[in-house]
């Protein structure tokens, strides 16, 4: 298929992936638990004829295959990922297709998986057309705990073997303008994510009478302080580094100074070295501000995702076939990676690959509202031409 045929056929399937977009957000399901996005899923797969398996996750992930039929036969196999889960927020957009159940497609989720049922359409129709195999991966859990590793632990990229991998996020990329729809980036893309747990543990007492404490809030003001020196004393300020404390719970009334305060917090970086240098930093801070403090401070340091990495000659073919599909008004390369997380990573530490950013911010009150708020919409006139530049990527490689 030449460039203009997969465009045709895409504007020609544009309405069913709009409706299955729209179907998938007024589903929204959070974390490893999506039977009804799965059931929705296995549905439309049935109805196109494409085989599957729904056991990966516990039931919640599926790989779908499908066999290009042209000869030579090849060996290649490319996988690609569409995240299906939502977020636990109440929306709050307006739209007729609006969620009720107290969760929302917040970060485009529901897009990314409609973009893939429409790709999966358009290839098993056209199979004749390629050959070796494409391997569709439908992954719970992106927004956390993750799903990508426990498929990877569960054999989603063998038998067959997958050879390269894609996949793409929808809405804002940027707070600024960006006059390109897909944006692409060699190299590190986004963060690795961390997070973090810290229980201060000192001794209650009236607050009338501090002297009779070992003030947990007062040590959380320290160490809060304390922790935000790492990134403005520690590190070089060519280093990127993200340390936020986002969550403090300590208290229960005016006249008690309580026992217990617990924090959380988030770490992000690109460098391994520095990865591990603000873990290990964080246990020196807090062993030390119990010693100060007199009061026994607790670290739990929870390894989340990998830097996202993409191959450098996988993007630079992939902007390529996009130049050649649309215009190279439509396709440019970012500048800068960006400090949020995705799970992506994973599938690209072990198979090589490009992960990038399809720029189709949704309006709502007049404005685009940021990934994770909930007025956060995308605009679908767009869904199709992620369906085309999936088609058109997918024909260039099996051929």
């Amino acid at each position: 298929m030449n460039s203009t045929q997969i465009l045709n056929k895409a504007i020609q399937i544009e309405s069913q992936v709009i409706d299955w977009r729209r179907s998938l957000h007024q589903i929204p399901e959070i974390g490893l638990n999506l039977p009804k996005t799965v059931a929705f899923v296995c549905q439309q797969l049935d109805d196109i004829g494409i085989p599957y398996d729904s056991t990966f996750v516990n039931g919640n992930a599926i790989v779908a295959l499908i066999h290009g039929t042209k000869l030579p036969q090849s060996e290649q196999v490319l996988a690609i990922r569409a995240d299906m889960d939502a977020l636990p927020i109440k929306e709050e957009t307006g739209l007729p297709f609006q969620s009720t159940n107290g969760n929302m497609h917040a970060c485009g989720h529901d897009g990314h998986t409609a973009v893939l049922l429409g790709t999966a359409k358009l290839l098993y129709e056209n199979r004749h057309k390629f050959n070796g195999t494409v391997k569709l991966l439908f992954q719970p859990g992106e927004e956390g705990p993750g799903g990508a590793q426990p498929m990877i632990d569960e054999g989603a990229l063998l038998n067959p073997t997958v050879t390269r991998i894609i996949g793409a996020h929808q809405g804002g990329v940027s707070e600024g303008t960006l006059n390109t729809t897909f944006n692409l980036k060699p190299g590190p893309l986004a963060a690795s994510v961390d997070t973090f747990d810290i229980d201060i543990i000192g001794k209650g007492y009236h607050g009338a009478y501090p002297e009779g404490s070992h003030d947990p809030i007062v040590a959380a003001g320290h160490l809060i302080t304390s922790i935000q020196t790492i990134r403005s004393r520690d590190l070089s300020g060519l280093d990127s580094a993200v340390i936020s404390l986002t969550q403090l719970e300590g208290g229960i009334n005016y006249n008690i100074i309580p026992e217990k305060v617990h924090l959380k917090g988030t770490i992000r970086t690109f460098d391994p070295t520095v990865r591990q240098y603000i873990k290990n930093r964080l246990q020196e801070i807090c062993s030390g501000l119990g010693q100060m403090m007199n009061v026994k401070c607790h670290l739990v340091c929870h390894d989340k995702y990998p830097t996202l990495v993409n191959d450098k000659d996988v993007t630079h073919e992939t902007m390529l076939s996009l130049i050649e599909l649309f215009e190279d008004s439509l396709v440019g390369e970012l500048e800068h990676p960006f400090m949020g997380g995705e799970d992506m990573a994973c599938f690209l530490n072990e198979v090589p690959g490009t992960f990038f950013f399809i720029h189709n911010p949704g309006f709502i009150e007049g404005k685009f509202h940021g990934h994770h708020s909930p007025k956060f919409d995308i605009d679908e006139s767009k869904l199709y031409l992620s369906v085309a530049a999936f088609v058109k990527l997918t024909v260039d490689y099996l051929t």
